[in-house]
């Protein structure tokens, strides 16, 4: 890359901070790394196109965070300021084109990579619908005929959050030619996989602890967010009372006891729960590798359980 922009990369990763200077920072969780590579090794793909695969969606991620910060407004990213604030807005648009032609780059330059540029390709397409539909939630009203429905939400989640894990956990076994029927059951495990973490996200968001999740009490309230929970209880006989506290936003910490007693927390769980054993059916449909199934297992279902 060139300096300045691989500097932007490598400060959107926590490498290093304005100026280039290294920093010793924690990073993101690791989530679509991990699915990448034991994805592969559970498809009896070779380790090194997990990795591969893990570098070109990590770098994916990477460039959809830089660019979901600016689409969304926010200021910061990992506890510090997101990428636009630090270096500005066409800089940041930039560096994420950068990490985006580099992930493409990552695959094509490998042996078969034209098979993964092509799954990587159909994620960043759904990627970019569930974008949209995420955009224009936030000009639908609250309430009436023209009001955002939990499956609507749903189809969103898959494509905004759940095609790229979706992508992360079958593309070893594509770059590895593995059987067809195991990729793409792993490519539905993903997806599935992303709706449930999304939602559990939006019930961290409303009612998590600030000392884990890393953001502050009621903050999606106060965004006035249409997450899962919300959608729910907007549909319940309180929904018009909770349209008016969420229309100011200025009253999140009753409005988040309104969600509850509507029953938004107790659904999302619920659908949460469900899109886990959708998982689990889309993974006992194929045979995979033993010792890495049962690891990718586990990362699965902690993923669905944090801190809830």
């Amino acid at each position: 890359m060139h300096p300045w922009v691989a500097e932007m990369a490598a400060y959107s990763f926590g490498w290093c901070e304005v100026g280039g200077a290294p920093v010793a920072a924690p990073g993101g969780k690791g989530v679509r790394q991990a699915l990448a590579v034991l994805g592969a090794e559970a498809a009896g793909a070779d380790g090194r196109d997990g990795v591969a695969a893990a570098v070109a969606v990590e770098l994916v991620h990477a460039f959809s965070l830089v660019h979901d910060d600016i689409m969304d407004g926010d200021a910061h990213r990992r506890r510090r300021p997101a990428v636009w604030k630090a270096y500005g807005t066409g800089p940041a648009v930039l560096a994420g084109d950068a990490l985006f032609a580099l992930a493409v780059d990552t695959l094509a330059t490998r042996p078969g990579g034209a098979g993964g540029v092509r799954a990587l390709s159909a994620a960043l397409g759904d990627l970019v619908c569930g974008q949209a539909d995420d955009l224009l939630f936030t000009g639908r009203p609250w309430t009436g005929p023209d009001r955002v429905r939990p499956h609507e939400y749903r189809v969103m989640a898959e494509r905004k959050t759940g095609a790229l894990l979706g992508c992360a956990a079958a593309l070893g076994a594509v770059l590895g030619g593995g059987d067809p029927a195991t990729a793409a059951a792993l490519d539905r495990a993903g997806r599935h996989l992303g709706v449930a973490f999304q939602i559990v996200d939006d019930v961290l968001g409303i009612w998590g602890d600030p000392e884990v999740t890393g953001k502050p009490v009621h903050g999606d309230l106060r965004e006035r967010k249409k997450t899962f929970p919300v959608l729910v209880a907007l549909g319940s006989p309180q929904g018009r009372h909770l349209a008016a506290l969420l229309e100011t936003g200025e009253a999140p910490q009753a409005a988040a006891a309104l969600i509850e007693e509507a029953g938004g927390r107790t659904a999302a769980l619920a659908e949460a729960r469900r899109q886990v054993s959708a998982v689990e059916t889309s993974l006992a449909g194929v045979p995979l590798a033993a010792g890495a199934a049962a690891d990718l297992r586990a990362l699965l279902g902690h993923l669905v359980r944090r801190d809830l």
